[in-house]
């Protein structure tokens, strides 16, 4: 009987050690499989480039391992307009020259000028003064050198940004005829205006106007609201601030008296903003006049006037007293600075 009764145990016994066995097994094949999974994981790299698009920027690729040629600079802003799209450019950032005051301050408009009643020459005729001999002048910084030799780092990097791009079109030869072409064209211009305010009655000689006919038609509803022209091509100097220049124009705008500055431009400047250094430009005039002994009046107002060839409108932007005397204060601290560097 006690046999009998221990066989069952027995097989009960030997089917445990059998499942031990087999669960033992299994757990080393799992362990196994967990352990070279994650040292095959460790060792399989992960390429970074496989999210990239890489038909948008096969013709970069091409044109990195091609063995054709080097990279142009045509190519390079070709590529890097491709990558980077456009170059938009940003507001610059709010200058800090409105809040700065020039050392020298002095004023616009100056108060101890003695305006005579009686003209020394005759009004009807614009005053015309010459530039003085160039040895009484060479310590005498001009308003255009000034603002050249103090341009700011933004406004100098389009501009040579734009230099380089018109030489890659045009080549160094070709730029070069294209910026005397252009100065020859602005010369022209302003003799063709000074032309017409002398002898209104005369029309400009037919040469001169098939060349600069555009600009003429252009500046044509400028010339409607000028009258009592004071000033044509004359030279000036500040007696107490020591520099020079040469205004293209005095004259009243809409009755205000003004000193009104020519430009032309082949691309539309609507706002004054788009004309740089030209307010400061004016407002360097019409201190330099309030403060010149030659000129028997006082101005406080300011025009640029921006002529297209193609004949459209013109750009008239006028600058009061308070715009003057603002731009006026940053031509101050631009002379200043020309001074500390020379």
């Amino acid at each position: 009987m006690l046999l009998l009764g221990m066989k069952p145990f027995q097989l009960l016994s030997k089917r445990h050690e059998r499942l031990n066995v087999l669960w033992a097994k299994v757990l080393h094949k799992q362990v196994s499989f967990s352990t070279s999974s994650c040292f095959y994981s460790k060792k399989k790299k992960v390429n970074g480039y496989e999210g990239i698009d890489q038909e948008k920027y096969a013709d970069l690729v091409r044109s990195v391992t091609s063995k054709v040629g080097a990279q142009t600079p045509e190519r390079m802003f070709q590529e890097d307009q491709f990558l980077y799209g456009k170059v938009l450019k940003s507001k610059p950032p709010a200058s800090g020259d409105d809040s700065k005051t020039p050392q020298n301050w002095m004023p616009l408009v100056n108060p101890d000028k003695i305006i005579l009643t009686i003209e020394k020459t005759d009004p009807r005729i614009p005053l015309k003064i010459g530039l003085p001999a160039r040895s009484q002048t060479t310590k005498l910084p001009s308003v255009t050198r000034v603002l050249q030799h103090t341009m700011p780092m933004e406004q100098a990097f389009y501009l040579e940004r734009w230099k380089q791009k018109m030489i890659m079109e045009l080549g160094e030869e070709g730029f070069i005829e294209y910026t005397a072409a252009v100065f020859s064209q602005g010369k022209l211009f302003h003799a063709s205006l000074e032309a017409l305010f002398m002898s209104p009655e005369d029309s400009v000689m037919e040469k001169e106007s098939m060349e600069v006919s555009g600009y003429l038609a252009s500046v044509q509803h400028v010339l409607e609201n000028i009258s009592r022209v004071k000033v044509l091509e004359s030279a000036v100097q500040h007696e107490v601030l020591h520099y020079r220049g040469l205004v293209d124009c005095v004259a009243a705008y809409r009755d205000k008296l003004c000193v009104i500055d020519w430009k032309t431009s082949e691309k539309p400047k609507p706002s004054l903003r788009d004309t740089f250094d030209n307010p400061l430009q004016v407002a360097a005039y019409i201190g330099a006049i309030n403060h010149d002994k030659n000129y028997n009046f006082h101005v406080d107002c300011g025009l640029i006037v921006v002529a297209y060839k193609d004949g459209s409108p013109a750009h008239p932007h006028f600058m009061d007293l308070d715009l003057c005397s603002k731009y006026w204060n940053k031509w101050l601290l631009r002379l200043e600075e020309y001074e500390k560097r020379e």
